[in-house]
Formats: C-alpha cells, structure tokens, sequence
C-alpha cells in the first residue's frame, strides 16, 4: 500500500506542476493532497516537499494560514479568464459552448477568491 501512495502522490504532485502552467487546472489542491499521500507513506518524500524553494511555499501558506497570496490570486483568475474567454471567443463552435467556457472561469474564480488573502 506504501509504493500505491507514493505512486499515487508523485502523480497528484506532477499534476500540481502542470497547474502552475495551466490555468485551469490548480495547483495547491494537487500539492496538498501530493503532502498527504507523502505523509502517509514516506517521510523523506512529505520533507522534501514541504522544504522545496517553490512548491513548499504553496503548501505552507495554505496549512498554516488557510489563504492564498494577493499575487497569486490576481495572476490565477487573469490567467483563467484569458484562457477561456480566448476560447469562448475563438474556438467554441456553438453558444453552450462558449457559455461552458464562461461558466468554468466563473466557477474557478469563485473558488478561488473564497478562500483568505494572505498578506505578506
């Protein structure tokens, strides 16, 4: 069951990589639960994590503050809505699609904004 966590956090963990990139997809949710499955399976793992320079920042300021920087939130939300809006606009053939674009970015920057700013 150990190396099925360790698997299963390596993946969570690449998929919070990508959504440093990716606007649509988050990061933090994939680093927290990446430190989860470390935690439960592998010590070294979970402290490399929580001490790397970038990824640990994410995991550290939303364990100890519940927030997410004022930065990073602006950067979030821009990013989302110039993705989808690029896409409602350009590549969604239909109406509903468009309105499918529009309705994730939405959704996304709901759920981001809900959470504290952390003031640094």
């Amino acid at each position: 069951m150990k190396y099925v966590l360790i698997l299963l956090g390596i993946i969570s963990l690449a998929l919070g990589v990508i959504g440093i990139f990716l606007p649509v997809l988050p990061t933090t949710p994939f680093l927290l639960l990446s430190a989860t499955l470390f935690l439960r399976s592998s010590q070294k793992l979970y402290d490399w994590l929580l001490s790397h320079p970038c990824l640990g920042e994410y995991i550290r300021n939303f364990k100890e503050h519940n927030a997410i920087p004022l930065r990073v939130k602006i950067i979030s939300v821009s990013l989302v809505w110039i993705t989808l809006l690029y896409c409602a606009i350009f590549v969604a053939k239909e109406w509903w699609m468009s309105a499918f674009f529009v309705s994730i970015a939405i959704g996304v920057s709901i759920h981001i904004l809900h959470y504290k700013t952390l003031k640094k």
